[in-house]
């Protein structure tokens, strides 16, 4: 007997990694809810080309460092799908300043979008979770975490503070069928314009700290995603999945 339909919420769904999830869930009979912050029509583009593989989709813009938008964006999505099964955490920010020129108001943006947001989105998606005894929260740390970045402290203590929240919330919520992990990226070639933001010479410097001798690709990154989202995946728990080609951290 087929199972129900499951139904997921991805934030930063629009490009690369966040799209590349969408749409690998959508091959694996999830209906979904794509977020986006500002470009509305990559949404629309993402969602159509999900409902070709079959699901229901919903797309729900809202900026997700706000608490109003979080509430708005989840509210959106469950009653749209009656729950959400899988949280996928994937929006963030990454400004590169220096530590002592950065603003309150600037650190504060970091933290919201790349701390807050997966906090205020799981608060409003586990109890769904609960009442169906199954679920899952998929949050995006990343090379920041493990070994942190000179020039993006803001970045480094949110997503440090996101491996403290997923291995907390592992441990609360494990026993009730609801598995939290948490997905470190490598050096990611992006598949839109965003790919100009690396000279040719810095390629080269990247790609030489990767033992596989290249960069990854936002697929490589859902497939990751797609395991811990599956029944297949339900005794991963509490951990980081590094998918960065051996590069060291």
């Amino acid at each position: 007997m087929a199972r129900a339909r499951r139904a997921a919420l991805i934030t930063g769904a629009g490009r690369n990694i966040g799209r590349a999830c969408a749409l690998g869930l959508a091959e694996d009979g999830f209906d979904l809810a794509i977020n986006g912050s500002s470009d509305r029509a990559a949404a629309e583009k993402v969602a159509a080309e999900a409902a070709k593989l079959g699901g229901r989709t919903l797309v729900v813009m809202g900026d997700v460092g706000k608490p109003e938008d979080c509430k708005r964006i989840a509210d959106a999505a469950i009653a749209e799908f009656g729950a959400i099964d899988v949280l996928i955490n994937n929006a963030a920010v990454r400004p590169g300043k220096p530590f002592l020129e950065a603003t309150d108001d600037e650190w504060r943006r970091v933290m919201s979008v790349d701390l807050d947001a997966a906090v205020w989105l799981a608060r409003a998606c586990l109890p769904g979770m609960l009442a169906k005894g199954w679920g899952r929260v998929i949050n995006f740390t990343g090379m920041n975490a493990m070994a942190g970045h000179g020039g993006r402290a803001s970045v480094s203590v949110a997503k440090h503070g996101v491996w403290g929240l997923t291995k907390s919330l592992a441990k609360e919520f494990g026993a009730k069928g609801i598995t939290v992990n948490a997905i470190s990226p490598g050096p990611i070639a992006a598949d839109d314009a965003n790919q100009k933001e690396y000279s040719s010479a810095q390629r080269q410097q990247t790609v030489a700290r990767v033992p596989v001798g290249r960069m990854g690709t936002p697929v490589e990154v859902a497939a990751a995603a797609r395991l811990l989202a599956s029944d297949a995946g339900a005794y991963i728990n509490g951990q980081m999945i590094q998918v960065n080609g051996g590069a060291e951290t």
